[in-house]
């Protein structure tokens, strides 16, 4: 039987995430852990996260989960969701600069309130929280069955820029951003598809049927 495993380093929205999982997953297990061993013994991971990535990144280190990311990443799936993607890139300005776990090359921003929308009379609000638009960057199976445009649900100050290595779709919000980015084994939203209705529930059913290559 097989097995998604959350990872719990105290930065999640864990109860949502796993009940949603639950609800796609089939006949698989879903359990929420923090034990390196149980992890590595799962057939995929999903790596959330909510706050600030300097508490984030001192977590991972302190239950040696930075490394285990890391390395189940080079051997089964992996989804990272909102704080989890920041995280598998090389830094973010946030939390005075934090030095992230370097699997995709770029640096995490933080929004300027002064940017605007095209033909909007006020600035952007920060946190960029509601639903919004996510465009496919190219075919990826983890969009299979979800249509170009798809809303989903944001809450997040901080983007990975456009420009990062391996984006997978982007959004708009006063600027152009990486909202997923995409690799071996690994795909990561800056969403939150617990949080995203149908469109969610479908990405987090195509995580489930994965086998982590870019291609159908």
């Amino acid at each position: 039987m097989s097995h998604i495993a959350v990872i719990d380093y105290g930065m999640g929205n864990l109860h949502s995430i796993a009940k949603a999982l639950e609800h796609v997953a089939g006949s698989a297990v879903v359990s929420v852990s923090s034990d390196p061993d149980r992890l590595r013994r799962a057939g995929r991971l999903v790596f959330p996260g909510v706050g600030a990535i300097g508490d984030c990144m001192q977590e991972l280190q302190r239950l040696e989960l930075d490394a285990l990311v890391r390395e189940v990443i080079r051997e089964r799936p992996v989804l990272g969701i909102c704080l989890g993607m920041q995280a598998l890139l090389e830094a973010s300005d946030e939390s005075g600069g934090t030095s992230c776990l370097g699997l995709f090359a770029g640096r995490i921003r933080r929004f300027d309130p002064q940017l605007r929308e095209p033909g909007a009379v006020r600035d952007i609000r920060i946190p960029h929280m509601g639903w919004n638009a996510v465009h496919p960057a190219g075919e990826h199976p983890m969009w299979s069955g979800i249509a170009p445009g798809s809303r989903f649900y944001f809450v997040h100050s901080y983007y990975a820029p456009h420009d990062s290595e391996g984006v997978a779709a982007y959004t708009d919000y006063g600027l152009r951003f990486a909202s997923a980015l995409a690799g071996p084994n690994v795909f990561a939203v800056q969403f939150h598809p617990e949080k995203s209705q149908d469109a969610g529930l479908r990405l987090l059913q195509n995580f489930v049927d994965w086998d982590g290559s870019e291609s159908a």
